[in-house]
């Protein structure tokens, strides 16, 4: 046994002192594959020596291919790259490479995969294909330094808006300048035709808290050298996960360019008060076959059904496996590098239910670790059932096992609009009875409430949240039709005056329950997308906001900013606590369909209001309700806010106007 020890060691100098690296594995499944100790990173940049590091255990050969521009010829220099430990290959390149490209080649039982910046690029030429070698603290805005994630104190103190770059500065009438653009963003002192404020200026005037920007991380589906052809793409079709999409940008041959417009963006969002939500799509690439994903490593980062077939639970030709290891350290390492490099806030997961649990709540441990503040919510579903245990993803069913994460709460939206495998068909805003159950639940936040009878919510059986604060309150967003089609939709005769009532009405649904209010950009001026249901290639003319609505539906407006404001300035309405919804939320009896009311009782959540009672009433004819005698003070009635006071009334007996919301206090 000595002997043998002694001949094993004399090999081992043998092969150190002739140059020989580690040998390649043989490998008889995934689990067996070696995992990176250190970060993820796969070019580290000094002016003397330019270090690439890519993991690829399976390979039998990589090569570094160097080039002198971020699209056409070929490359000038191909380095053969070095077998490592944990299945890595690395090479130094002692030069000063700034302003090169790069790519990787890996060779597998004789196979060249084919050209891939890595999985993990930071900057990239044109259109993604080859990654860029840059200094990124040269990206950095004057003021940088001083910027930072914004402080909050509860989740429940976030208002969401959800926009699309594009959609938001695109139409002539916002009077931005970069239109399309990040910077789109940072421009102040925008106005429509009738000077009313746009841009950034609006959402200040709105008084949202964040910005939920579609994707806006490199994707597929947009030619950047094609700009002038106006495609258009919501951007759910992954190429590069770490850097900014190229068609935002105001030059997107530079790679340096877009990584510096999205941080002016974020420090001017900053500046006016607003966090920045980043919508990820991590759950599938935009395709398998040519994803940097299976040029580096095939097979590894995918999951498959027994027949050895791509799985699809995203219902877009694959799903990603985040249970194994190293993808799970890419979703985790590409989450931190968002908030530590760009100052990012937070992050909506594109069917989240796609994931693993595991994976989710530890992306929020390391999350919090770098801004406690940190907003973290997602799709609690998948397209179609992934290649994974129902009970360890991140279905919106397992969300009270995720704290701190937030799923989006599709009973509360389509007990308010009707069901999402039909347009036509309303339910309680169209006055159809049978959805008051759901709207409790989605009020109380999908909380357990001894008055909520979850055998008639509409999609849940049961509670599927800890905390209020982990469902997201909505009614539309860029999926499906937005509010007011879905609305002229259900009910086809449907007359102007009746839209703007009901449409408010939804929207005091939203901010008045005790989850993360959400709106979809536009609303607040009653966009509409001419009746398309998934607008995701259409063009401007479908997409854009027009800004001249503004000036059209600004009492709409109006009723938006004032629900907003009366939320931030009344913690009833954000308590926050499961407990205190319980004992202070309490829902008021009603007689017949069409009516749900509650009240907020003894100073919910510190609240300077003692009782406030809130009712929505969807039926044409206004309804009486009964109420705790005393005297109160309307804050909100007949489309109309003002926590000033709107005038008096007194119980026992009070008048909900038809197909409006009513809020008193005492």
């Amino acid at each position: 046994m000595v002997k043998s020890n002694k001949i094993v060691l004399m090999g081992i100098v043998v092969a150190l002192l002739t140059g020989c690296g580690p040998k390649k594995m043989k490998y008889t499944s995934y689990e067996e594959y070696p995992v990176r100790s250190d970060n993820l990173i796969e070019m580290e940049y000094k002016p003397d020596v330019t270090t690439f590091t890519l993991w690829t255990p399976t390979a039998d050969e990589v090569r570094l291919m160097l080039y002198d521009a971020g699209d056409g010829g070929h490359a000038y220099e191909t380095i053969p790259m070095e077998r490592s430990e944990e299945g890595k290959w690395t090479i130094k390149v002692p030069k000063n490479l700034k302003g090169k490209f790069y790519t990787f080649n890996v060779k597998i039982d004789g196979k060249w995969l084919g050209d891939t910046p890595g999985i993990n690029a930071h900057a990239v030429g044109v259109n993604g294909k080859r990654a860029a070698v840059i200094d990124m603290a040269a990206t950095n805005p004057a003021g940088w330094a001083d910027d930072y994630q914004l402080p909050l104190a509860s989740a429940a103190d976030a208002v969401i808006y959800e926009m699309h770059h594009r959609d938001f500065s695109i139409d002539q009438s916002s009077g931005i300048q970069h239109k399309g653009k990040f910077l789109a963003l940072t421009e102040a002192g925008t106005k429509s035709p009738e000077q009313l404020s746009t841009g950034i200026d609006h959402l200040k005037e709105l008084g949202v808290t964040h910005v939920h920007l579609l994707p806006s991380f490199d994707f597929a589906s947009i030619d950047e050298t094609k700009l002038k052809e106006n495609k258009y793409n919501w951007g759910y079709d992954p190429q590069n996960y770490n850097v900014p999409e190229g068609s935002y940008s105001t030059n997107p041959y530079d790679p340096a360019c877009r990584i510096h417009e999205f941080k002016q963006m974020v420090m001017a969002l900053h500046k006016a008060g607003i966090r920045v939500v980043m919508d990820v799509v991590y759950n599938h690439t935009f395709n398998a076959a040519e994803s940097n994903f299976e040029r580096t490593v095939p097979g590894y980062f995918y999951r498959h059904k027994t027949d050895g077939n791509l799985a699809d639970g995203s219902a877009c030709g694959n799903e990603t496996a985040s249970e194994r290891p190293m993808m799970r350290r890419f979703m985790i390492e590409s989450v931190k590098y968002w908030m530590q490099e760009y100052h990012v806030d937070g992050f909506r997961f594109d069917l989240m239910g796609i994931h693993d649990i595991e994976t989710m709540n530890e992306i929020r441990r390391e999350a919090m670790a770098i801004s406690p503040s940190v907003l973290i919510y997602g799709e609690g579903w998948s397209a179609q059932p992934p290649q994974y245990p129902a009970d360890s993803l991140a279905m919106k069913v397992n969300t009270y096992r995720m704290p701190g994460i937030a799923a989006f709460s599709d009973e509360l939206r389509d007990a308010l609009r009707g069901p999402f495998n039909d347009d036509h068909r309303g339910a309680f805003l169209a006055g159809l009875p049978g959805n008051e159950e759901s709207l409790k639940f989605g009020i109380v936040g999908a909380i357990r409430h001894p008055q909520v009878k979850n055998d008639s919510v509409n999609y849940s059986s049961v509670p599927w949240t800890d905390q209020p604060t982990q469902m997201i309150s909505y009614v539309s967003c860029h999926d499906d039709m937005c509010l007011v089609d879905r609305l002229k939709s259900t009910i086809p005769d449907i007359t102007p005056e009746e839209l703007t009532k009901l449409d408010e009405l939804a929207q005091t649904v939203v901010f008045t329950s005790q989850g993360i209010p959400f709106i979809y950009a536009g609303e607040e001026m009653m966009r509409d997308k001419k009746g398309v249901h998934n607008s995701f290639q259409s063009p401007d003319s479908i997409n854009a906001i027009n800004w001249h609505l503004k000036a059209e539906h600004m009492d709409v407006f109006t009723y938006y900013k004032g629900l907003i404001s009366l939320r931030k300035h009344h913690p009833a309405f954000r308590m926050g606590n499961a407990e205190m919804v319980r004992k202070l939320l309490e829902f008021l009896p009603v007689d017949g369909g069409g009516v749900v009311a509650f009240c907020l009782k003894n100073h919910a959540n510190g609240d300077l209001w003692g009782n406030i009672i809130v009712a929505f009433n969807a039926r044409k004819e206004p309804v009486r309700l009964t109420v705790p005698d005393g005297k109160y003070t309307m804050v909100c009635k007949s489309g109309v806010i003002s926590e000033q006071g709107l005038g008096t009334v007194y119980g026992p007996e009070i008048l909900v106007p038809a197909q409006s919301a009513l809020i008193i206090y005492q």
